[in-house]
Order: structure tokens, then sequence, then C-alpha cells
């Protein structure tokens, strides 16, 4: 990808599949950073500045008619609307709200396919960058640097962009950027000016990121998630790996951890300590931070592991000091010791036990703002995880809210982080497998983009201690691309399990691609078949039961096979909440949950959009008596 620094933007890079990161930040963990152990406690660093509230705002509904100087500093937004950030345009009332399930949402209106899949030369040029249904959005800040940013490198961090975005600061690009769902950051530092600045975002619904972002959900286009300002101290934890091992005693264990550094280095000390869950120091040490800091293979004689039942953190803390022992920063981190592997029976076993999977998907979903999820709304799903015995999680089917990840390593949910790819409507068609312009396929123009996106998944939650499986995307068929994505997660992280159910669909890539059988929506008896057959991989169910009307009572069919088959590991319930949004009643004035197809949106899978566990209000329905019982029992 582009490494040199690119100063003006291009709107042709929407259809181009191997422009998808222009000028950003390589990805890195997702620790967070303080001034002093004191802001390290209270959760609040001096050095982060929201840019959440209200921002101006403009809607075109294609690029042609859009203001397209806007991001200019001195340009004149005075005839702007108002929105909120974070927030979904569809939300603020600009653009039809729309679900689909399989299809693309162009089908039946516009002819699209994707970039070099009908040919090595068919670029497909001005496909989404004059695409007549592909809408704008037009973003305007105005911010002043907060004093405690100031002297400082300053970056912006956008945790969350739908679908595709440029950025510009006081008229200077700042970059572009794809992959709905991971953070994205930028370099302020050369643009900045003393008092006022000016931030310009423009974000296009459609690219041909489009492709790969063709999950089953309404689909919407927006700054959802938090937007800050992040200064850099003079030396800065740029990245955190932590690397706990446990023992074949499972009762002592290893700890490396590996810290790279950036900003003026000399005479900077770094100290590293681990303590336990009661705060007793465990270990400490400190040294120089002129080059990278790594802690090699440090022992643990005895270990308390981490699981669904115990979910015990160390803590990890790095502070960064001066010459004069002044603290520059201090990098807090939560970890536990677990191990997860294929043992010589073929049985996933955690900590040496066998695993038994007892998992919903979730969708991120809240009924009065769509894709824009509070930090209650997420405690009120751990809560009811605990309530009703679900131990596991899969992010179906892109990376959630960071919040989410610490707030499944503290109750000992086990995750399967899922990337952000879903090329369903590509190979697909009326039920019948039809990959003829699958992407990314064995297609080498998209190859760097999926890749890309496992890095972003794994840079980002490489800490976790939560996440047992890391999972290559959903419903996208297998090839030589999704291989290689596979092969990615072997090379940087083999303490985790691989995870890809597509491959199914194309059992040639079986031996290269995903460390276990999955599959959608099998039946009890096809499960048997396979475990009678000299199966080569354990067994598991990405989903299964569909909660959808009257459902969930074939549970017990499902479970009894955990007794009889130890190779059989469970699976993921789809799914845990509705899609709906909670609107007005036009006619009664009432707040009424409203589906697929009650927007007038067509093409829709209409109430397809419900089939969770729960209503979208997180009110549970009678199926959740079920899973309660049934996942009780194991």
């Amino acid at each position: 990808m582009r490494h040199e620094t690119i100063t003006q933007a291009d709107i042709r890079w929407l259809d181009d599949p191997e422009v998808f990161r222009v000028n950003e930040l390589p990805a890195h963990s997702d620790h967070r950073f303080y001034q002093s152990q004191r802001e390290a406690q209270q959760g609040h660093s001096s050095y982060v500045q929201t840019l959440n509230g209200d921002w101006r705002f403009a809607y075109a509904k294609d690029p042609m008619s859009r203001q397209a100087d806007f991001y200019q500093a001195d340009y004149d937004t005075s005839n702007f609307d108002t929105i909120r950030v974070p927030g979904l345009i569809e939300f603020a009332g600009y653009n039809k709200i729309h679900y689909i399930n399989t299809l693309y949402p162009w089908e039946g209106k516009e002819f699209r396919r994707p970039a070099y899949t009908m040919g090595p030369d068919q670029k497909e040029p001005g496909m989404f960058s004059e695409g007549k249904d592909n809408h704008v959005g037009a973003y305007v800040k105005k911010f002043t640097l907060a004093p405690a940013l100031a002297n400082h490198s300053v970056r912006i961090r956008f945790e969350g962009v739908e679908t595709a975005m440029y950025a510009w600061l006081n008229g200077h690009f700042l970059g572009y950027a794809e992959d709905s769902f991971t953070p994205h950051e930028f370099d302020l530092t050369p643009y900045l000016t003393d008092g006022e600045n000016t931030l310009a975002v423009e974000v296009f619904n459609r690219s041909t990121a489009s492709f790969l972002e063709d999950q089953d959900m309404f689909r919407f286009f927006g700054i959802f998630r938090d937007v800050s300002l992040i200064a850099q101290p003079a030396v800065h934890l740029e990245d955190l790996a932590i690397k706990p091992t446990v023992n074949d005693d499972f009762q002592s264990g290893r700890l490396t951890v590996d810290a790279e550094f950036s900003g003026q280095q000399a005479g900077v000390v770094a100290h590293l300590s681990v303590a336990d869950a009661a705060g007793n120091q465990l270990y400490e040490t400190s040294s120089s931070a002129d080059g990278d800091v790594r802690l090699t293979d440090t022992p643990f004689e005895k270990v308390h592991l981490w699981d669904n039942d115990d979910p015990y953190l160390y803590q990890l803390t790095i502070t960064l000091t001066d010459q004069t022992g002044q603290v520059l920063e201090v990098v807090p981190y939560q970890f536990g010791f677990r191990r997860i592997e294929i043992n010589q029976d073929k049985v996933i076993v955690l900590n040496g036990k066998r695993l038994i999977i007892k998992g919903v998907n979730r969708h991120e979903w809240d009924a009065e703002s769509g894709r824009v999820v509070t930090m209650a709304d997420m405690q009120q799903d751990i809560a009811t995880f605990k309530k009703n015995n679900i131990n596991a999680v899969r992010t179906c089917h892109y990376p959630d809210h960071i919040s989410w990840y610490y707030l499944c390593d503290t109750n000992g949910i086990y995750m399967m982080a899922e990337n952000n790819l879903e090329s369903h409507g590509t190979w697909q068609k009326l039920g019948a497998v039809e990959p003829s312009y699958n992407v990314p396929g064995s297609v080498p123009q998209w190859q760097a983009a999926v890749l890309d996106r496992a890095k972003n998944n794994y840079e980002t939650f490489k800490n976790h201690t939560s996440i047992l499986f890391w999972s290559l995307g959903n419903e996208s068929y297998a090839g030589d691309d999704i291989e290689a994505m596979n092969h990615y997660y072997k090379q940087v992280d083999p303490s985790r399990l691989v995870h890809y159910e597509g491959v199914f669909h194309n059992p040639k890539y079986k031996p290269t691609i995903s460390d276990v059988e999955s599959r959608m929506y099998a039946t009890p008896a096809e499960i048997e078949d396979y475990l009678k057959d000299n199966p080569q991989k354990p067994f598991l169910l990405c989903e299964y039961m569909h909660d959808m009307g009257n459902s969930i009572g074939g549970m017990k069919s499902y479970m009894d096979l955990l007794d009889k088959y130890p190779m059989y590991q469970g699976g993921f319930i789809w799914d845990f909440i509705d899609q709906a949004v909670a609107v007005k009643d036009e006619v009664t004035g009432q707040k009424v949950l409203r589906y697929g197809g009650d927007f007038d949106d067509r093409v829709s899978d209409y109430e397809f959009s419900g089939d969770g566990l729960m209503f979208a209000d997180r009110t549970e329905k009678p199926a959740m008596q079920e899973v309660r019982y049934y996942y009780g029992k194991y």
C-alpha cells in the first residue's frame, strides 16, 4: 500500500480495490496511556481530547452533486446542518433506512461487478466515484487544541466510519481509509495551528469496500464510533504485545512482552511491573528505552489460569520516566494465562480441558441508534450472557467496539474475533453456489485489502485474553486470498486457533484454511455423520438454531451430541439481538419496533432482521429460557 505521503485526495480510489488506506498510521495495539498513575487509576487520560458532539453536516445524493471543496479552511458552512457524532446518517433523517441480507443493496437498480473479476483488465472505473446511488456526507468540526495536548505530536483517531472516508485538517489532505469497523489514525501535527482548527471528513456510502462488507444487516453509513485527538508524549509506547504462555504442567507459565517506542528516547527509562489481581507485585524490571524493550520468556512458577468460571487477570504496567525521574507515560494492561490448543485426540482444549462453546453471534445494536452502541448496552449484554449461561461470543461479522473486548476479558467470555469481511452476494445467487465473480476469491488485486483487514484485527486486539479464535470472515467462499489470511494469522499468532466456515463450499482449501470444521445450520444427523467418519478436525457450529419466530425448540438434539462426541465443541446461536428500529407510530403515537421492509426499503429481506434471542429493546424472548436451561447443563 502507498507509503509515501500523498497530498491530494483522489475520488477514483473509491473504484480501486488496491487502494484502501492512504497516509494512515499503522495499526497497533489498543492499549490506553496516561500522564500519571493517578490518571490511570481514574481511567481518564489528559492526552485524549474527544471530538464527539455536534458537527456541521451536508448531505449529497451522489458524488456529482456534493460540495467538493467543502474541506477548505475558509469554506462557508453556514448553510450546513448539524449532526451528532457518533451517529448514523440514516438516523439523522437523510437517507433511507435499508435492510438486506445476501444481495447487495443496489441489486436490481445498478449493475455492478467487482473490479478485475470479469477479466484482468476490467478495472470498472467510475463504478462508485460516479455512482448515482453513492450518497455522501460532508462533516466539518471546528476545534481548539486543549492545553494538555499543546506542544505534543497529535494524531486523530476514528474508531469506526462506514464505508469510505477522506479527511483534511485546515485544508490539508490527511488521508483515506476503508475497513469500516476498525480504528483509523492520521497524523495532524504538521497542519495544526494555534487557536481554531478546521477538521473536514467526507464519507461515502459505497466503494469497492462495499463488496467486502455485505453482512446480513441494516446498511448504514457515517461516523458511528468515537473520534478523538490523541497527544503523543515525548516518548511514547507505540505498540505492545503481551504473550503469556502456560507450561505443560498447567501450574506454571512464562511471559514475553514486546514494547515498541517512538519519540526522543535518550535517557528515558521503561519500568515494567506485573501484579496479581490483589495488587501484589510479582515481577519488576527497568531498562533503557533507547530502543525497543523486550521481556523475554520470564518464568512464573505458579500461575492462576483464566477461564469462563474464573476470569483471573494479572496487571501489567509500563511506566516511562525521563532523566529527572518525571513520569512521561503510564500504560496499564490486564492479561490472563490460558492455553488454547487441539490435542492429540483432535479435541479443542482450554487449559487442558475440553472446550464447550455455549455461544451466540452478536451484532452490535441499539434500537434507538442502530450500530452506535453505548457502554450501558454492552454491560447489559454481558449481564444477559451471565444470567443465561452463555459463555462465548462471535463478533459477527466485523470487529466490535473496543470496550467489548475488555468486558469479555474481565467477565470470562470466550471470543471468536472476526474480520470485517463478508462477500455473500458475489458467490451465492438465489441460494445456489455460483462464484463466477467472487471476491476476494483468488483475484490478486483483492488480496492486499483483505490481508490489511486481517492485520487491523490482529494488531488492534492481539492482547485480549478472551480471544481464543481468529475468524477470517463470514460467507465469502474460499480461495487463495483467504488462504493467505489464514497463513498470516498462523505466522503472527500460533497461540490461537483460526476459524473459517466458507471453506465448506470449496473443500479443496480445507487442508490450508481453518483449524476447525465449521458449518452453519447443519442438522444433528449431519454432524453425527461427520463425527463418525474419521474426522480430521473438531466440529464447531459457527451458526445454528436461527432464532426467528418460534424457534430454538430443537436445541436438545444438538446438546445431546456433546455427551456422545468429544470432537463436537458446541456452537454459536444465530443470533443474540434483533435488528429493529424504535420509531414513533404515525397513528397511535406510541413507540414501536420496525424491521426490514418497514421503511419502504427495497430490495429487502423484511423480518429476517429479527432473529435474536432478545427483541431490539433488549427484552428477552421466550426462547431465552431454552438457552438458559440447556446451556446451564454444561
